[in-house]
């Protein structure tokens, strides 16, 4: 039997671990940390599993091993909600969502009239929008927590520190890996969360703007997560100009945001290499997995895949690079 230890209870490790254990590996999880928490990057994810619409800017293999997340995280026992993602634009803006349409094909695009009967509540306030409807979404601190519980279920062991003798390790500890990574890099996400009983959407809703997009994604109890801000930056302060930005393309999508409760607030550095495509690389009896960038819950299990296929196979995978440290 294979032993692995996985440095890192972010979501790379969580799926790795995952991942391994389901090929017979005996699995210890090693974190500071005892629970997922705001110390973690993943704690501030979106949790949007939208691989066509991310492909506006990304490159292809992100487009194409994220279509895949939706199915794995399903298989996992993790509840994702596929309603596709909505795109709007202000009515000023017209020409960022012809550019978006360009840009991301895979779409159905939407009269007023379809908009309102696809999301009520924003009906009347948009006069056309985009339906990507082959894309999903779930709740990402519900999802880690529910792959802790079933890990443990199935034998994994986690632990404050490494024990002597671990076996394989498996890297995954985000920014935490630049002693070994010096090519990664920080890229600072700030988020918030709104509570709302005067707003309902089924799917989220990304609104383009040329300085200040934003998006909106529903979670359980009335909740909304607003993200968007990508800043070249590994300072994890929460800025008041970025937080007001937020804010206020929410309520330019809807007033009834202006009312909501503020829940909270926060940011952190997502971990990225130069091309901001995530890598595999090995030395030794180390693989190391990092660099998913705003991808995490989009790729990471495609990423978990392959680094158990390298371990358990001795495959080389297509996102290997090589490890000169």
């Amino acid at each position: 039997m294979t032993r692995a230890t996985i440095l890192g209870a972010g979501v790379a490790g969580l799926c790795v671990a995952t991942e391994l254990i389901g090929r017979g590996c005996a699995v210890t999880v090693v974190d500071p940390a005892p629970e997922h928490g705001p110390h973690a990057c993943s704690w501030w994810a979106g949790g949007m599993l939208a691989p066509f619409c991310e492909g506006e800017t990304a490159e292809e293999p992100v487009v194409r091993l994220g279509r895949k997340a939706a199915d794995w995280w399903a298989r996992q026992g993790v509840p994702v909600i596929r309603q596709g993602t909505l795109v709007v634009t202000l009515g000023r803006d017209r020409r960022e969502l012809d550019r978006f349409a360009r840009r991301v094909p895979q779409h159905r695009r939407l009269d007023g009239a379809a908009l309102a009967a696809l999301e009520p509540d924003l009906g009347g306030r948009f006069e056309r929008g985009l339906h990507v409807a082959e894309e999903a979404h779930l709740d990402p601190r519900a999802a880690l927590r529910h792959l802790r519980e079933r890990l443990s279920q199935a034998g994994a062991v986690f632990a404050s520190a490494p024990a002597p003798g671990a076996g394989l390790t498996v890297d995954c500890r985000g920014l935490a890996a630049r002693d070994v990574l010096p090519d990664l890099r920080g890229v600072k996400g700030e988020m918030a969360v709104l509570r709302s009983a005067d707003i309902r959407l089924s799917r989220p809703v990304r609104l383009l703007h040329p300085r200040f997009p934003l998006y909106v994604v529903p979670r359980p109890g009335g909740l909304f997560m607003l993200g968007a801000t990508q800043i070249e930056s590994d300072d994890r302060r929460r800025s008041v100009r970025s937080v007001l930005e937020l804010l206020s393309a929410a309520y330019a999508l809807h007033p009834a945001f202006g009312e909501a409760e503020l829940v909270e607030i926060g940011a952190d550095a997502r971990p990225a290499f130069p091309d901001n495509l995530p890598r595999l690389s090995r030395r030794g009896d180390t693989i190391r997995v990092n660099g998913l960038f705003r991808h995490g819950f989009l790729l990471a299990p495609a990423l978990a895949r392959m680094a158990a296929e390298m371990a358990c196979d001795g495959t080389t995978p297509e996102l290997m690079h090589a490890d000169h440290g």
